[in-house]
């Protein structure tokens, strides 16, 4: 099958398009500029920033199918003067002008990697997001993946093209930055952290099984038009994630059991309120519909995921 992919060398990309090349596709990566490495097998077309201006010219003739990676991604202390506009941008504008061309051009199917920040920041006990909940987007991100997958499913019902929308929770793996990045250094060193008591429930995707599920959605009958999300189909509180990160570095875990509820006061009090609720609050994903409507199991685990992850980490540390 000919593939267009776009975010071909950014965390999620990269191991999808060598995924995409070792099943026997003909890939082509999509690029704002010619840097970044890519396999010697796969074709690259540079075609500008993702944005409502983009022209992708002949890129997309003869793809059956095209999966787009490539956003403006969350960041914490966003520099941008308005965040809403820059984020629609890219992931909503830039989306909807790839996707229009991409229907032009014959396209069969358009995957899109949207994210459960559409679905909200948090959940309650009990009460996990599914696929049929209404989107409720707490910030500019989110509320630029919504606005896109809206206008993908309404190009849809007027192009024919089919739409598969897959939102992924915090996806970690070999390589993984930020926030999962400064823990696994924190934990490497021996950091003694504030988190012992947090019994929270979170719902996190290891990058094999992403990429293993955006594969699976290329070519199956039941994906078309369909939101799936996407997890381990493994919850984790925070404690429990820092003890199993910290077995996998081999190191222990420091971890004072310091009440949530006293944690949040005190980040509130130094302005991170926000950073905070992300360690504290729960947010569990049911991918029963994903598992079931796909016949799919993430293939693999969380401790094997982890492990992967800290040595790779460990290897990087090194050298």
């Amino acid at each position: 099958m000919k593939v267009v992919l776009t975010g071909a060398t950014g965390f999620v990309g990269a191991p999808l398009l060598r995924r995409l090349l070792a099943d026997g596709h003909q890939a082509t990566a999509l690029t704002r500029d010619d840097g970044g490495a890519l396999p010697a097998d796969a074709a690259r077309r540079v075609v500008g920033e993702l944005g409502p201006d983009l022209d992708c010219g002949d890129a997309l003739d003869g793809a059956e199918a095209l999966i787009h990676c490539a956003a403006r991604a969350h960041i914490m202390d966003d520099p941008a003067a308005d965040p809403l506009a820059a984020f629609r941008r890219v992931n909503t504008e830039g989306t909807l002008a790839l996707a229009r061309q991409a229907a032009r051009a014959g396209v069969r199917r358009f995957i899109f990697v949207s994210s459960i920040k559409v679905n909200g920041e948090a959940t309650r006990p009990g009460r996990p997001f599914t696929a049929k909940d209404i989107a409720a987007p707490a910030d500019a991100y989110g509320v630029s993946k919504a606005e896109a997958e809206r206008g993908l499913l309404a190009l849809a019902d007027e192009t024919g093209m089919e739409v598969v929308i897959v939102r992924p929770v915090l996806v970690y793996g070999p390589g993984v930055k930020a926030n999962f990045h400064s823990m696994l250094r924190w934990m490497q060193r021996g950091v003694p952290l504030p988190l012992g008591a947090v019994n929270n429930r979170r719902s996190l995707l290891a990058i094999d099984n992403l990429v293993d599920l955006l594969v699976t959605c290329l070519d199956h009958p039941a994906a078309a038009g369909r939101v799936f999300l996407a997890a381990d189909g493994e919850d984790v509180s925070t404690s429990g994630l820092l003890r199993a990160v910290a077995r996998a570095l081999g190191r222990p875990a420091r971890l004072i059991p310091v009440p949530a509820l006293v944690l949040t006061a005190l980040a509130a009090l130094v302005g991170k309120r926000d950073v905070a609720r992300r360690l504290c609050d729960s947010l569990q994903v049911d991918i029963t519909d994903t598992t079931t409507t796909l016949d799919w199991v993430p293939p693999v685990d969380m401790d094997t995921a982890l492990r992967r992850t800290a040595q790779h980490f460990l290897n990087k540390e090194t050298h």
